[in-house]
C-alpha cells in the first residue's frame, strides 16, 4: 500500500494540523475544519501513480474541505478529481449544485471552482486525478457535465473502474503498463463527460466538433512516436475527410502540426530527464519521438525552452545528483 500519511505516528495532540498540512500536498489547496480537532481526530491517506493520473485516497474523522476563489487564482489545479464515495455520508456544494452522497456514489469535483465538502463522523473517499490537458474538453463542457453524471452510460463503469483500479494499486501502479492504465483511465472520463451531456447516437457519420477535436488530439498524443504521422492519417483513422479535419482544427484555432511538434517535444524533453534513459543518446529520444532529422529538432527544442537537449540533460542530472553519464553528442 503506498500509505504517504498516517496520524498513527503522529502525537495526538499534533494531528490536526499534520491532516491540514498533509491534505495541502495531496491535493488542491484548500482550507480544512477538522470536526473534532483534538487527540479524537486521525486519517489516512494513499496515493498511486499512473503516468500522469493517480489515485488518491483518504480515510479520516470528521472534516470540511473549503476551496476558495483566492486559492484558485493562487494555486490553480492541473487536474481534474473524479471520486467515489466510500465510507459514511457526505454532502458537497459547488457551482450551485448541492448533493448528499452515499457509499458507491460517484461525484466531480471541480478543482478550479470553489467548493464545499465535508463529512461528519469517520468517512472515506477515493479520487481519481486526470489532467485536464489530456482530457481534451473546454472546461465550460466538463462543468456542464457535472450535475449529470448518473445519466451516461458510463457511470457505473467508471465508477467500478476507479473502485477495481484502487483495489489492485499497488500491483498496476508498480507494473511497467501503469501509464496505459492512467491513459485509459483519462479516456473513460473523457467518455464520461462527453456523454452525460450528449445523446447517446449522432445523427449522420460527423461527430459534433468539440467531441471530433478530443478523438483528433486523442489519437494524435497516442500516435505521436509514429514519424509519419500528419494529418491525412489521423483523418483516415478517424473516417472523416482531409478537408473536415482541418475545418474542425481552424474552428478551434488549433494548429494540429504545431501541436504534434509540442507534445513530441514535451516528451523527449521528459525522456532526457529521466535517469532510467540515460544510457541513450539525445538522437535516439528524439528519432523515438518522430524527429528524424537531429539539426531540425535540436533548433525547436531550443526555440521552446531557450537551451539545448545537451544542456536540458545536464542541468537535470545535476539537479538530481547523478552527474551526467557519457552522452553522444545529437
Amino acid at each position: 500500500m503506498a500509505v504517504v500519511f498516517d496520524t498513527g505516528f503522529v502525537a495526538p495532540a499534533e494531528r490536526a494540523h499534520a491532516i491540514t498540512t498533509a491534505m495541502q500536498e495531496a491535493s488542491a489547496p484548500c482550507n480544512v475544519v477538522h470536526e473534532n480537532p483534538d487527540g479524537r481526530t486521525h486519517a489516512q491517506f494513499d496515493v498511486w501513480e499512473f503516468g500522469d493520473a493517480n489515485i488518491f485516497r483518504a480515510d479520516m474523522s470528521g472534516i470540511q474541505l473549503i476551496r476558495t476563489p483566492k486559492q484558485i487564482r493562487t494555486t490553480p489545479s492541473p487536474m481534474l478529481a473524479i471520486a467515489v464515495h466510500g465510507k459514511g455520508a457526505a454532502r458537497y456544494e459547488q457551482d450551485g449544485l448541492q448533493r448528499e452522497l452515499a457509499v458507491g456514489d460517484l461525484h466531480l469535483m471541480d478543482l478550479n471552482a470553489p467548493y464545499d465538502f465535508r463529512w461528519m463522523g469517520d468517512g472515506g473517499s477515493t479520487c481519481l486525478h486526470v489532467p485536464l490537458d489530456q482530457l481534451d474538453l473546454p472546461v465550460e463542457r466538463i462543468r456542464r457535465a457535472a450535475p449529470h453524471l448518473h445519466r451516461s452510460p458510463f457511470y457505473r463503469l467508471v465508477s467500478g473502474h476507479i473502485t477495481e483500479m484502487t483495489r489492485q494499486a499497488d500491483a498496476l501502479s508498480t507494473h511497467p503498463t501503469a501509464r496505459l492504465t492512467g491513459s485509459a483511465s483519462v479516456d473513460l472520463i473523457r467518455g464520461l463527460l462527453l456523454s452525460a451531456t450528449e445523446p447517446d447516437r449522432h445523427d449522420g457519420t460527423v461527430l459534433p466538433a468539440e467531441i471530433a477535436l478530443a478523438e483528433i488530439r486523442n489519437y494524435v498524443r497516442r500516435n505521436l512516436a509514429d514519424p509519419e504521422l500528419d494529418a491525412t492519417r489521423i483523418a483516415a483513422a478517424l473516417h472523416i475527410s482531409l478537408r473536415h479535419l482541418y475545418k474542425i482544427c481552424a474552428a478551434a484555432d488549433y494548429s494540429l502540426a504545431q501541436w504534434i511538434i509540442g507534445q513530441r517535444l514535451d516528451r523527449i524533453r521528459e525522456d532526457l530527464a529521466d535517469p532510467r534513459l540515460r544510457h541513450c543518446s539525445i538522437a535516439t529520444i528524439a528519432l523515438r519521438w518522430g524527429f528524424r532529422d537531429a539539426s531540425h529538432f535540436t533548433r525547436r527544442f531550443r526555440v521552446t525552452y531557450g537551451i539545448t537537449p545537451r544542456e536540458w540533460r545536464r542541468t537535470t542530472a545535476e539537479d538530481s545528483g547523478n552527474g551526467v553519464f557519457g552522452d553522444p553528442q545529437v
